[in-house]
């Protein structure tokens, strides 16, 4: 898999005369936006994929086109409940498969909330933090061994990670005023972590995990935004492009927006991306700039130390809640 993708590569085109028949994939958050085209894409071409939702109710009849593409192509979808802002629910998920023990090629980890109003999950964490992350975390540490040898883990952070690192002193803001944007920006420099340090401790078995910038697109995750407010946040990241000599940044389409999960699951070279942060189909430079909006990864999303102790914290975290 030599051919070249880049920022407007679909995820249809990345998997272009790709057989994934008997290849099996997890996705979070797969019955909207970027993990509804991610599943549609991966059954299209032959893969049983299970999609890990929080309203089953609502997602039978969300999902209705990844059954359509899986009937036409050979893949399969099945659903699973996953309330990502409660451990029971992670561990009952985890359980089930676990049960199951069929094994998975890839896991994407998909599901997150943005900017939210100052909320605690059920266990008492910070909501974005426990959300986009812990829960995260506790999932697939809990279902680690189904992941199969040579297997990848894919996590999506944001390019947002640029706006904070992560605080271990106070990942639940209950020493300081909670900012929802720096929030989100922790739980996705938490995220690019997580990755770095499941990488480190599993490529003995081959098996590789990445982060992904998918891109900026219209889902339904800015949806704590106001029309105005998005609108602004648009004209700011403008601002601060332009002010730095880049390129404005473009809306992608969601099919654009899935491609670099489905690239870094299935197509890329893992040993390639293994540990690394990716955008546009191509692995991201270390970009340390102060500007939040600029393209690249700043270089504490990525540091080996600092996974290290998140890790730690993140287990003593889980260890008080349960």
């Amino acid at each position: 898999m030599t051919e070249k993708f880049g920022a407007k590569s679909t995820a249809d085109q990345v998997l272009s005369d790709v057989d994934l028949k008997g290849k099996r994939f997890l996705i979070t958050g797969a019955s909207s936006g970027i993990g509804l085209e991610t599943a549609r894409s991966l059954v299209s071409h032959g893969a049983s994929v299970v999609g890990a939702v929080r309203d089953l109710v609502k997602a039978e009849p969300a999902t209705a086109s990844v059954r359509d593409a899986a009937s036409q192509r050979g893949g399969s979808l099945e659903l699973i409940e996953l309330d990502l802002a409660s451990l029971q629910s992670v561990r009952a998920c985890a359980d089930k498969l676990l049960a199951d023990g069929r094994p998975f090629d890839s896991i994407i980890a998909n599901a997150g909330v943005m900017a939210t109003p100052f909320g605690r999950t059920i266990d008492g964490f910070e909501v974005q933090f426990g959300t986009n992350y812990l829960g995260h975390f506790a999932l697939i540490n809990r279902i680690e061994p189904l992941l199969a040898d040579n297997g990848r883990l894919v996590v999506l952070p944001s390019q947002a990670h640029r706006v904070a690192d992560v605080d271990l002193d106070d990942p639940n803001f209950d020493q300081q005023a909670y900012d929802p944007f720096v929030a989100y920006g922790r739980s996705k420099t938490a995220t690019s972590l997580f990755a770095a340090e499941f990488d480190r401790r599993h490529r003995d078995r081959g098996i590789r995990a990445a982060s992904v910038m998918p891109g900026n697109s219209i889902t339904d995750l800015p949806r704590h935004f106001s029309q105005e407010d998005l609108q602004g946040l648009f004209e700011t990241v403008g601002k601060a492009r332009a002010e730095a000599g880049l390129p404005p940044a473009e809306l992608k389409e969601i099919p654009q927006a899935t491609a670099t999960s489905v690239w870094a699951a299935v197509v890329s070279n893992k040993d390639e991306i293994g540990g690394h942060y990716l955008e546009d189909c191509a692995v991201a430079p270390i970009d340390d700039t102060p500007n939040p909006f600029a393209d690249g990864v700043r270089s504490y999303a990525l540091d080996a130390n600092k996974a290290k102790q998140l890790w730690a914290k993140s287990e003593q975290l889980i260890s008080a809640a349960s």
